[in-house]
C-alpha cells in the first residue's frame, strides 16, 4: 500500500519535473497554420533565411516545398542562395568543427524538432513558438541574449532585428513553499530598442516559421489524417453490415 502511494506521487511529480528541465516557463499555444499555404510558404521563407544558416533539416528535400503551393521556378529564384538542387537535401554549409567552436556545440538538425520538443508542458509548435519569442537581452551571455525557455541557451537570437531587443524583469517573491526562501520569477519584458516588426507581426511571423517546422517534420500529415477518416468510416460501415449479416444469420437458425 505505502508502495502504491509513493507510486502515484512519483507519476504525480513527472508533467512537474518534465516542466522544469526547460527552463520552468510556461508555454504558449502556437496558432494553427497547418491548413494556411501562404503561412507555411513565409515559414519557408524565414526557415530558409534565418535557420538553414547553422541547422541542418537533412530529411527534407527542397523540392519537396511543391507541397506548399510553390513551382520549381519559385523555389529556385527565392530559396536557393549557394547554388543547390532543387533535389537536393536542406543541409547548411557550416561544417560541424566551425559550428562547435562558434556556439560550443554543433547546432542540431531541425528536420523533426517540432515533434521531438513535446512534453508535458506543451506541444512542440508551443514549445518553439514561446522559444523563439522570449529571448532577452543579458550582457553575461556570450551571444549577448539568454532565453526564458531555455535558459543559458548557445544559439544567437537571430531573429533580433524582426523583434528588437527587449530585456526580462524579474522580481523576487516568497516562496510558497517555504517562508525562509525567495524565488526569482519573471516579470514581463521591457523594449529596449524596436525591432523592423510590431510585437504583433513578429508574433505572426514566429508562428508562420513554427507552422512550417511542424509541416517539415511529417508533410504528409494532413493526407495520413485524411486517410484516417476514410479508413474509420469503412470500418464503421464494414461493422454494420456485419452486425446485420450476423443477425439475419441467427434468425435462420432460430
Amino acid at each position: 500500500m505505502k508502495f502504491t502511494k509513493k507510486l502515484f506521487a512519483v507519476l504525480a511529480l513527472l508533467p512537474a519535473l518534465a516542466f522544469a528541465s526547460e527552463g520552468g516557463h510556461p508555454l504558449d499555444p502556437a496558432p494553427d497554420r497547418s491548413h494556411n499555404m501562404a503561412a507555411l510558404q513565409n515559414g519557408a521563407k524565414l526557415f530558409v533565411n534565418y535557420c538553414l544558416n547553422c541547422h541542418n533539416a537533412s530529411s527534407m528535400r527542397y523540392n519537396r516545398l511543391r507541397d506548399l503551393g510553390l513551382s520549381e521556378d519559385q523555389i529556385k529564384n527565392n530559396l536557393l542562395f549557394t547554388g543547390e538542387k532543387v533535389g537536393e537535401l536542406m543541409t547548411t554549409a557550416m561544417p560541424p568543427k566551425d559550428a562547435k567552436a562558434w556556439f560550443g556545440v554543433v547546432p542540431p538538425d531541425l528536420s523533426v524538432i517540432a515533434r521531438a520538443k513535446a512534453s508535458s508542458a506543451g506541444s512542440g509548435s508551443d514549445y518553439l513558438y514561446t522559444y523563439l519569442r522570449t529571448f532577452y537581452q543579458d550582457e553575461t551571455r556570450p551571444t549577448g541574449f539568454n532565453n526564458l525557455v531555455l535558459p543559458n541557451v548557445a544559439m544567437p537570437h537571430v531573429l533580433w532585428q524582426m523583434q528588437g531587443v527587449q530585456r526580462a524583469k524579474f522580481v523576487e517573491e516568497k516562496d510558497p513553499h517555504d517562508a525562509n526562501k525567495t524565488v526569482h520569477k519573471f516579470a514581463g519584458f521591457e523594449q529596449v530598442t524596436p525591432g523592423t516588426m510590431s510585437k504583433t507581426d513578429f508574433d505572426t511571423a514566429v508562428a508562420d516559421l513554427v507552422g512550417y517546422m511542424e509541416w517539415m517534420a511529417e508533410p504528409a500529415q494532413q493526407t495520413r489524417k485524411r486517410l484516417g477518416v476514410v479508413v474509420l468510416l469503412f470500418l464503421t460501415v464494414f461493422a454494420f453490415l456485419a452486425w446485420r449479416l450476423n443477425a439475419s444469420y441467427w434468425k435462420e437458425i432460430k
